[in-house]
């Protein structure tokens, strides 16, 4: 049995990650009273438990899509659900990092993690089970005894660990990543790729990645979406039948070469 089925079996029902696209499409006002149209009629289904990666030129709208399902933006048209739940805003559901940690430099490895537990709605955790989920995400993020150091004293690749931690302190059932490597060398980049399937592995999380690194893709994903040049339409989806885990061997695998040229194909045009 492939792990695409697995995961969608083994889920559980009340961490319902499955996200839904429906003739979504988003238009942006000009200064001169026109429009731009950023997605033009997307729709997509993840099933809870994948890991999906999204390709496409810069400006094509990966972006964009990424904040309608973080109930950051809402579509001009269509509608995004995740699990039975339409979104309407911001959820604890979703944990989203970014290219940037955006840490904040006055606060501790551990209050940054804490962070989004603490803002909004009141936390379902007290102190004292907040505390312990830290604890078990720096553990995760292979962190630990790190939580009272400053991000000024962490490498970039440790800030961005702290960073999948913060996005996880709600055990959310969906992770939205927005190129979140795309700033590391591409040993520390490599070493991280290991790090977030396992993160994912234990998490259970339906994972939307985006990134211009097709390589990349490929490696970490069970489909990757391609996006044409703004507007913005999904214009193949592939699935990535390469056995789990995944490692260096992977990479030198036949069909990673195969499918890398595949993909490379679709987001040249």
């Amino acid at each position: 049995m492939s792990l695409l089925s697995t995961r969608e079996i083994t889920v559980p029902a009340d961490r319902d990650g499955t996200i839904r696209l429906d003739d979504v499409t988003m238009e942006f006002r000009t200064r001169d009273g026109g429009t731009i149209r950023a997605v033009d009629d997307a729709t997509l289904r993840i099933p809870s438990g994948q890991f999906v990666s999204v390709l496409g030129p810069s400006g094509c709208g990966k972006s964009t899509l990424l904040r309608i399902i973080a109930g950051l933006a809402a579509p001009t048209t269509g509608a995004v659900s995740i699990g039975p739940k339409e979104i309407n805003g911001p959820s604890r559901q979703v944990g989203i990092a970014f290219q940037s940690p955006s840490l904040l430099d006055w606060y501790t490895i551990a209050e940054n993690i804490a962070l989004p537990a603490r803002m909004g709605k009141k936390s379902t955790l007290d102190d004292k089970a907040l505390k312990a989920r830290v604890e078990e995400l720096l553990d995760m993020v292979k962190l630990s005894g790190l939580g009272n150091k400053y991000p000024k004293e962490l490498s970039g690749g440790m800030r961005q660990r702290v960073a999948i931690a913060r996005a996880l302190i709600n055990d959310p059932s969906v992770i939205l990543m927005d190129e979140p490597f795309g700033a590391l060398d591409a040993i520390t980049r490599e070493h991280m790729h290991d790090e977030l399937l396992a993160i994912w592995e234990r998490s259970k999380a339906t994972v939307f990645f985006i990134t211009h690194d097709i390589s990349e893709a490929v490696y970490l994903s069970d489909r990757v979406i391609t996006m044409s040049p703004r507007p913005g339409r999904i214009v193949s989806d592939i699935t990535i039948d390469l056995p789990r885990p995944r490692g260096e061997e992977t990479r030198r695998m036949p069909e990673f070469a195969r499918l890398a040229a595949d993909l490379r194909q679709y987001i040249s045009h």
